[in-house]
């Protein structure tokens, strides 16, 4: 763990919120190792409970919980249609139910899990390989 990285302590006696999802994925981003700082400087955030249909087909995905996350390029109008002009920020989308859907099958600490699929989508958008990915995720939880 690195040594500037704030603590978050989150006990839950009810699943975690859109807010605490929020809170956790804005502590990845400002934790993530220097070569992710450059992809992350302009990111915003968000928590749906489920992706729309349109992401769903978008990615093939024949179930709603198989969508964790998603990386919206701010270039879009919609999911596949760009913009020719553009000022907005890409749209790292988590969502919830699938999110929590995943965390009870692992069984491992929360935060842990949010810095995982965060970490497994932005390097895979930038064509990190898996074996990369997976020691960038095991030195940085660790």
């Amino acid at each position: 763990m690195q040594a500037n990285r704030k603590e978050i302590i989150m006990n839950f006696s009810v699943p975690p919120s859109d807010d605490d999802i929020l809170v956790l994925a804005k502590d990845t981003l400002e934790n993530l190792p220097d070569e992710f700082s450059e992809f992350c400087k302009d990111i915003e955030l968000a928590v749906e409970d489920f992706a729309s249909e349109d992401v769903e087909q978008q990615l093939d995905a024949e179930d709603p919980y198989e969508i964790l996350l998603f990386l919206k390029s701010g270039k879009e109008i919609s999911p596949g249609i760009e913009a020719k002009n553009s000022a907005d920020n890409d749209c790292l989308v988590l969502y919830r139910r699938p999110i929590l859907d995943y965390w009870a099958e692992v069984e491992e600490d929360f935060s842990d899990v949010i810095t995982r699929i965060i970490f497994e989508e932005i390097a895979a958008e930038h064509d990190y390989t898996a074996d990369e990915i997976a020691e960038m995720v095991l030195s940085h939880l660790s």
